[in-house]
């Protein structure tokens, strides 16, 4: 009898594989504010966030509350950000992309009024403002797509802090490995049809030797591959 595979260990949900919480420092996200009204907050303080590659700002409001958001390039200590439609447009405000200068560079920009914050959240990216159109607004994402937004979404001026974050190279494995276990993610991730028979249903050589699809209810030591893929292979031309 075989060895378990690694797609069935994970799924046992052991602390190997289980995602670490402790290392997140809060959600972050907008709060739940009245979107007519403004407010002011002050920015306490800038924290290193293990669970993710953006520095956190957390942000109290005269109100008394406290919320945490990824912090924009050229954020800092002491700084009073006002959230509202009523706010300036200056670095680090908050305020309804409605309301927002088109060709703007935003970031944590909401789909919906009161999501907390979908795009543009990983660092050194941006959103930017490209036309309205009633009470949607499009919106250029970093990777190169144009969505619609509700007018009342909220967004963050300015650029993700963190960029450049890429451009240091890792030099060993060891540095990819504490990166990764950060997140929880399966890294080295090995093919499996370099490993022996007895590790994975792909093993055993270089070619794989039977379809790769398998169906949604096929048992866990065969599910790998294409699972309930529609299609494989290449598109055929018109």
């Amino acid at each position: 009898m075989g060895k378990r595979i690694i797609v069935q260990r994970r799924g046992r949900g052991s602390p190997t594989w289980r995602t670490p919480d402790h290392l997140h420092i809060a959600p972050a996200r907008y709060p739940s504010l009245d979107i007519s009204k403004n407010y002011k907050g002050l920015v306490r303080n800038l924290i290193h966030d293990p669970g993710r590659w953006v520095p956190l700002a957390e942000i109290e409001l005269e109100t008394g509350e406290v919320f945490y958001i990824p912090a924009v390039e050229g954020m800092y200590v002491g700084q009073i950000i006002e959230i509202g439609p009523q706010a300036k447009i200056a670095n680090g405000h908050i305020l309804p992309v409605g309301v927002i200068p088109e060709g703007t560079q935003v970031a944590n920009v909401e789909k919906l009024p009161g999501d907390g914050g979908r795009y543009a959240r990983s660092s050194g990216t941006y959103a930017v403002i490209m036309g309205k159109s009633g009470d949607k607004v499009k919106v250029l994402l970093p990777s190169g797509k144009v969505i619609e937004v509700s007018a009342m979404a909220r967004a963050t001026i300015g650029v993700v802090a963190g960029g450049g974050r890429l451009e240091k190279p890792l030099l060993k494995a060891g540095a990819a490995y504490w990166k990764w276990s950060a997140k929880s993610h399966w890294w080295p991730r090995v093919r499996g049809v370099v490993m022996n028979p007895v590790a994975h249903p792909h093993g055993g050589g270089r070619h794989v030797g039977r379809p790769t699809t398998v169906s949604r209810t096929t048992p866990p030591g065969r599910k790998v591959g294409h699972i309930a893929a529609r299609r494989t292979g290449r598109r055929k031309g018109k």
